[in-house]
């Protein structure tokens, strides 16, 4: 079942198509919603995350992180009521909401109608990332979250929300510092077929499929000899 699930996220774009030595598509469906609406998928992430910060040598207590936002292009099986029009990017669909440590593993993950702006997803983001990670006291953001944002996640959570900003002398695609390690987030999901576009009827399962992608890329690093074991 689960490499039923990893084909859909990473080469299937309809629930309904699945190779023959798979379970029937309806099942493989059940099972994801079941795990999904319990906090499993969540919870597999989690527990692969702190399986590669160990790998890495990181310490166990995460005190950084880094938010960022995608916006992408929506399927017709997304219900209007779900989806917008991110106006700056000129995208229909959805926007994905992120928070990565500085490894580009995912903390936090929120999917919102595109027309929703970053600062104001921003606040219910910060405060899922509180609740996960009470160690972390600094975020590097984008100019989307300035202001209240700052100000409020400085007085109400105890973080700090340091703007990494574009300089008036930088012209066209710019890798800024620290914000670079979640566009690098973004750019591995979409190495995930099912992830192009949002295909889902929920943002839930939006959310869901994002952790999932994270957790093939994530098995598959632990799965490789590190090079001081090549040695």
């Amino acid at each position: 079942m689960l490499d039923a699930v990893r084909y859909l996220v990473a080469g299937g774009i309809s629930w309904r198509v699945m190779p023959a030595d798979f379970p029937a598509w309806a099942r493989v469906c059940a099972f994801f919603r079941r795990w999904r609406e319990h906090g499993l998928i969540a919870e597999f992430h989690d527990r692969l995350r702190g399986k590669v910060g160990e790998r890495e040598g990181r310490e166990a207590e995460l005190t950084t992180g880094i938010i960022d936002a995608q916006s992408v292009r929506a399927a017709a099986t997304v219900p209007a009521a779900s989806r917008g029009y991110d106006g700056g990017k000129k995208v229909p669909g959805r926007t994905r909401h992120i928070v990565t440590d500085t490894l580009g593993l995912l903390l936090a993950v929120a999917v919102t109608a595109a027309n929703i702006g970053d600062r104001d997803a921003a606040t219910g983001l910060l405060q899922g990332l509180r609740r996960l990670h009470r160690d972390i006291t600094l975020v590097w953001a984008d100019g989307g979250c300035t202001r209240s944002p700052a100000d409020w996640t400085r007085e109400k959570l105890a973080l700090t929300l340091e703007i990494v900003r574009r300089t008036d002398d930088m012209t066209g695609f710019v890798v800024l510092p620290r914000r670079w390690v979640a566009v690098r987030t973004f750019a591995w999901l979409m190495h995930s077929r099912r992830l192009a576009r949002d295909y889902e009827t929920l943002p839930a399962s939006s959310e869901a499929v994002i952790r999932w992608s994270m957790v093939t890329r994530m098995s598959r690093r632990l799965a490789r000899p590190r090079a001081a074991d090549r040695h």
